[in-house]
């Protein structure tokens, strides 16, 4: 932390939200839960077995637009100060943000006649739009918890609407986008039609979305003056040592939830050999959210957030080992061994985005919230291509065979290890990375007694 003086820790009061307001912030996310999913589950094996791009260029095309974002993001950051500054919200950034269905459409939109890279090439081009939309929507919008007057606990409990129904939206995507592209017999324009129809329930809940910020602080808006953004703000940010370790733990759980999304339709085709299996993989990944997240509340305010995220990420590493095994193991096992996954992947979407307000509220009064979502958003922008590329990589590295859809294509018996190797062992490795940064993360014994 620096020594510059911090927000007053009266600013933060034990004020409880009232119900109808978050569920209206918590919907939100529920649009949003699109975009994190689908194209993390659908758009490398799109690229690979229905546009025929090698899995080296479509690794490429999926990291290159994410590189951007981490420039993109703290400019919305500072974009999100400047109106925050200005107007006193953050409303009408939150509005552009709400043109994303149109990029989602358009991502699997791709022509007819394209194939291999200039069909990458589309897929990049509409997917670094979709990004800057998503920021800025997203930025603003998780720079909420921390402008109102709320405690410790308070956020949590914010955080957890947003995660109930965060989850819902990951699960209905995960469940619907399979199977509105034609499931084992997908094809271009399933694709595309998925995409529409996907679109148009993000607007919706985008614009719900954008009402509930406004009546939330319209009941809770914060009484201290609003920080500053601009590349001043953004060093202090990043000189944060407490910020520094959250987003770098974040990173690479970031990086490893959305390799094993990558992974889904890969494992059940090539390694249960039931590509019918993507969705109940998918389910039994996000569905425990829905019954768990509520216990990991309990939890974070029994033994705190930290120690609750530490269990979540152990947990989630255990699980993908068992991954690893494959076939042997036996489907309920694995299916079982994904639902672990699934407990812990609850946790590590509550707990570190209600550590993020605490880190804000701690941080100098003059740099703004939007500055600090900025960051993490470029964050976790960056793991969601991280975690796809580095599948793709191991795939390359199997020498996995590329196909447009229709064809299948024999797969060596080194792509078939990648496969299994890259969904299991992979994300445990990168999982225990994510403890080792965590632990040196030491502000919530403070938050918790402070705010």
């Amino acid at each position: 932390m620096t020594g510059l003086d911090r927000r007053p820790a009266a600013a933060a009061t034990d004020a409880t939200l009232p119900r109808g307001p978050l569920a209206g912030f918590a919907a939100g996310s529920l649009g949003m839960g699109v975009w994190v999913t689908v194209p993390g589950l659908l758009l490398l094996y799109f690229l690979t077995d229905v546009l025929a791009v090698d899995p080296w260029l479509a690794g490429i095309a999926l990291l290159l637009p994410k590189v951007a974002d981490v420039l993109l993001h703290p400019w919305v950051g500072h974009r999100a100060d400047v109106e925050q500054t200005r107007r006193g919200d953050r409303r009408r950034l939150l509005l552009v943000g709400c043109a994303l269905p149109l990029a989602f459409a358009a991502l699997f939109a791709v022509p007819g006649g394209l194939t291999g890279a200039p069909a990458a090439a589309w897929v990049a081009v509409f997917f670094v739009v979709g990004n800057l939309l998503f920021a800025a929507y997203q930025v603003p919008y998780l720079a909420t918890p921390a402008d109102l007057r709320i405690g410790y606990d308070e956020r949590t409990r914010l955080m957890a609407f947003r995660m109930v129904v965060l989850t819902l939206g990951i699960l209905a995507s995960g469940l619907l986008a399979p199977l509105l592209t034609g499931g084992d017999t997908a094809t271009r324009s399933g694709y595309q039609r998925m995409g529409l129809v996907l679109a148009v329930g993000m607007l919706v809940a985008m614009f719900v979305g954008v009402a509930g910020i406004s009546r939330l602080r319209g009941s809770a808006a914060d009484s201290t003056p609003a920080g500053h953004g601009g590349w001043r703000a953004l060093r202090t940010a990043l000189r944060d040592r407490q910020f520094r370790w959250l987003v770098a733990a974040y990173l690479a759980m970031s990086t490893t939830t959305h390799l094993v999304l990558a992974g889904v339709p890969y494992y059940a085709e090539y390694e249960l050999r039931a590509t019918g299996l993507t969705t109940v993989l998918v389910a039994a990944f996000v569905a425990p959210a829905l019954l768990v997240t509520p216990a990991w509340l309990m939890v974070a305010r029994r033994v705190g957030k930290q120690r609750a995220l530490l269990g979540a990420q152990g947990a989630f590493a255990l699980g993908s080992l068992v991954l690893a095994v494959g076939r042997p193991a036996g489907l309920p096992v694995l299916i079982g061994a994904v639902a672990v996954l699934g407990v812990a992947f609850a946790g590590m979407q509550l707990l570190p985005f209600s550590m993020l307000p605490d880190v804000i509220r701690a941080a100098p009064a003059t740099t703004g919230a939007g500055t600090y979502t900025g960051v993490w958003t470029a964050t976790e922008a960056t793991g969601a291509a991280l975690g796809p590329y580095a599948y793709a990589l191991c795939l390359t590295v199997g020498g996995f065979v590329a196909s447009t859809a229709g064809e299948s294509p024999v797969q060596p018996d080194a792509a078939l290890a990648a496969v299994r190797y890259g969904f299991g062992l992979l994300p445990a490795v990168a999982m225990l990375a994510a403890v080792l940064l965590q632990r040196r993360y030491t502000l919530d014994a403070t938050a918790r007694t402070t705010s």
